[in-house]
C-alpha cells in the first residue's frame, strides 16, 4: 500500500512539473491556444516517433557502411556517446559516429575548430559536412530524449558558460533539441560565443513558431544541406 501511494505522489509531482513546463511553453508562444500547442506537441512526438523508427529501419544498409568506413579509417570505436542536455537541462546520452581520433579529448572539452581542427579524421571530417555521423541520433529520437527539429544539444560545460554570456540563451531548453535545425542549416558547427548568438535567434525563432508544417520545411533543408554538404546562408 505505501508503495502504491509513493508512486502516486510521484506522478503528481512529474505532473505538476509538466503542467508548469507546458505553461511556460505556451506563455512563450502566446497568443497561440492552449490546446492548439498541446496538440503541436502530440503530433510532433507521433511524427518524430514513426519517422525514426521506419527511418531506422530504412538506413540499416547505410548504418552499416558508414560503421564499416568508420572501423577501416582510424583506430577506436565506431559510436561516440557524450552526456549533453535536453529540455530543462535534463540530462541523456547522446549517440554519434565517431568523427574524431581516439582520446581526442584528453585534456578536456574543446569547441570545434572547423575543417582545420586537427582532432577531426579525414572521413569524419566528411561526415559532419554532410552531418551524416548524427544518424545514430535516431535511437535518441526513438527513446525520446530528442526531436527530428529542435535546437542542437549542448555539453553541461558549455551551456554553464553560455548561460553567463549569451542572453536569453536559457529559452532554447523550452522544447526538446533536435538532430537538425533552423539554426544548424543555417550555420556551421559552434566555434564562438558570436556563432552561438547568431544561431540562438533561429533556436528562439524555431521555440515560438514551432509546428509540423515549419519541421518539414527544416527536414527539407536538411536533406539539401546533406546533399550539397552547405548550408543556407
Amino acid at each position: 500500500m505505501s508503495a502504491l501511494v509513493a508512486r502516486l505522489l510521484t506522478f503528481r509531482q512529474e505532473l505538476a512539473i509538466e503542467i508548469q513546463r507546458f505553461i511556460l511553453l505556451w506563455r512563450y508562444q502566446h497568443p497561440v491556444l492552449p490546446f492548439t500547442l498541446w496538440w503541436r506537441l502530440v503530433l510532433k512526438r507521433c511524427f518524430d516517433f514513426m519517422a525514426a523508427l521506419i527511418g531506422s529501419v530504412v538506413a540499416i544498409p547505410l548504418i552499416g557502411l558508414i560503421a564499416l568506413a568508420v572501423r577501416l579509417d582510424s583506430k577506436g570505436p565506431i559510436f561516440y556517446s557524450q552526456e549533453r542536455l535536453g529540455r530543462f537541462g535534463e540530462p541523456f546520452t547522446i549517440w554519434k559516429f565517431r568523427t574524431m581520433h581516439k582520446d581526442a579529448e584528453e585534456g578536456g572539452p574543446v569547441w570545434a575548430k572547423g575543417d582545420k581542427d586537427p582532432r577531426v579524421t579525414p572521413l569524419g571530417r566528411f561526415l559532419r559536412r554532410i552531418h551524416l555521423d548524427e544518424l545514430p541520433q535516431i535511437w535518441n529520437v526513438i527513446k525520446g530524449d530528442m526531436s527530428l527539429v529542435g535546437p542542437r544539444p549542448e555539453r553541461a560545460c558549455f551551456v554553464e558558460m553560455l548561460n553567463q554570456e549569451v542572453p536569453r540563451y536559457d529559452e532554447r531548453f523550452l522544447i526538446k533539441p533536435g538532430i537538425t535545425g533552423l539554426a544548424q542549416v543555417h550555420y556551421r558547427y559552434d566555434q564562438t560565443v558570436a556563432d552561438v548568438k547568431r544561431k540562438l535567434r533561429f533556436d528562439l525563432l524555431y521555440v515560438k513558431r514551432m509546428c509540423l508544417m515549419l519541421d518539414a520545411r527544416i527536414l527539407a533543408w536538411t536533406l539539401l544541406v546533406v546533399v550539397t554538404g552547405r548550408g543556407i546562408k
